[in-house]
């Protein structure tokens, strides 16, 4: 089971053990990280689960596609490492994975 931090923007950490082939989000919400709201349930059709994966992490992440960046343009403060954490599916290579909540999502 993949480790993943989710870091909130007070500063603390929520270490979660992840589901492999569930979404970053599912875990999120499944261990009630604050700042994930996921108000479209997972469909990619909102920016509600938007985090900020670690610079040192975009290279395993990988890059959005089309629709995700679609969607990214609704959210707040997007950076170039923001994603959504519906479309991250959690898998062994994410083991350590950090990302952060942005202070408000969209």
């Amino acid at each position: 089971m993949p480790r993943i931090t989710f870091i909130a923007p007070d500063g603390k950490s929520y270490v979660v053990d992840a589901v492999n082939g569930s979404t970053l989000m599912e875990n999120a919400i499944r261990n009630r990280v604050p700042g994930i709201e996921a108000e479209c349930g997972g469909a990619c059709a909102c920016a509600t689960c938007h985090v900020y994966v670690d610079e040192s992490w975009t290279g395993v992440v990988g890059e959005p596609e089309a629709m995700e960046e679609d969607m990214l343009d609704f959210g707040y403060q997007v950076r170039p490492n923001s994603r959504l954490s519906c479309q991250i599916r959690i898998r062994d290579e994410l083991d350590g994975l950090v990302v952060r909540v942005p202070e408000r999502q969209a």
